[in-house]
């Protein structure tokens, strides 16, 4: 299942679509691309007008068979039915072949979010702060950026320093420092307005006050105008920022491995212990499904409880407990060993 095929034409054009007219990010699009590949070979020859809801079934068997886990196959299946839904209108099908096939249930495993205490020891680390070295004043500004407003690792690539349409070039994101908040065209071609908290304001200033020394004269409108710059003056690549960010973790004594999309678990699960607000966290994070966002709702039941406790007006439920069974029991009875 794994030698690599030649999509058809169609396929080929979907991914195009998907490129050009919804500005989907190229981690997805190779995502799909391997998905559709794997029907490709599943179908074995058969046309893909003629593959019908029960080849489809067999497929799904197949592949749970060999040992594909609920989520590789619900992602497969997605990426069949979003192909079909786009295609079968276009060549005049009927039916869409995936529309009723569900993958199997899986758990839905929490996201991985570090404690308030973990995020501060991280941005407040002295490898990260004490320094004047530039790159430091870089990756001191990516980082609080990412907490401070939720982004997508390559949402935070995009930025540019302000928005800029010279010479056939359009940031697509990009950073306003007056206003305190980012522009940022997300995933499925959504735009949206994010704040940025002060501490990430001012490490991006510190940034653009160094930045100008690494973008060399000529440079491409891509990397003459990108926020965040490499050594050689090109837009930041997503792996160094990886790279960078897992070394500051261990530099912090972190216990886990930190990945940037951790920051953006981590926003989102602060903001809603603090403020409750789920419609604003989805809506901050570019989720397009409520869904997607409740996931962080799931904290730890003694977290909720002893919130309840301290905020409902009826809550203290031991102590009432406990000053009923005393202004109830007589003067004269001893307590209960």
């Amino acid at each position: 299942m794994g030698t690599p095929v030649t999509l058809p034409e169609p396929m080929r054009q979907w991914l195009s679509y998907l490129a050009t007219q919804r500005r989907y990010a190229k981690h997805t699009l190779s995502a799909y691309e391997r998905d559709l590949g794997l029907l490709v070979n599943l179908a074995d020859g058969l046309e893909l007008k003629d593959i019908a809801e029960r080849h489809i079934r067999m497929f799904m068997s197949k592949l749970h068979a060999q040992g594909y886990q609920p989520r590789s196959l619900a992602r497969a299946l997605a990426s069949w039915r979003g192909f079909y839904s786009w295609w079968a209108p276009l060549v005049g099908l009927t039916l869409n072949p995936v529309q009723d096939v569900k993958p199997p249930k899986s758990g839905r495993s929490l996201p991985k979010a570090l404690s308030v205490d973990q995020t501060q020891a991280l941005l407040d680390n002295s490898a990260l702060i004490a320094s004047s070295e530039p790159l430091t004043k870089r990756d001191r500004a990516m980082f609080e950026l990412f907490y401070s407003s939720g982004l997508r690792l390559s949402e935070l690539v995009a930025l540019d320093t302000q928005y800029s349409h010279v010479d056939g070039y359009e940031s697509s994101s990009w950073v306003d420092l007056s206003e305190q908040e980012v522009h940022v065209l997300g995933k499925g071609g959504k735009r949206r307005t994010v704040p940025v908290g002060q501490q990430a304001a001012q490490a991006i200033k510190h940034w653009l006050d160094v930045r100008a020394s690494f973008v060399k004269p000529g440079s491409a409108a891509q990397d003459e105008f990108a926020l965040f710059v490499g050594e050689r003056g090109r837009r930041i690549h997503s792996r160094v920022i990886q790279q960078r960010l897992a070394a500051l973790a261990q530099a912090a004594g972190l216990p886990t491995r930190v990945h940037p999309h951790v920051l953006r678990h981590s926003f989102a699960s602060h903001v809603l212990q603090s403020a409750q607000d789920l419609r604003a966290v989805q809506e901050m994070l570019g989720h397009a499904s409520i869904s997607t966002t409740q996931v962080y709702t799931k904290l730890d039941f003694q977290h909720l409880a002893s919130v309840y406790d301290a905020a409902h007006p009826r809550a203290n439920r031991k102590e009432a407990s406990e000053a009923t069974e005393s202004t109830s029991r007589p003067p004269s009875a001893d307590p209960k060993p």
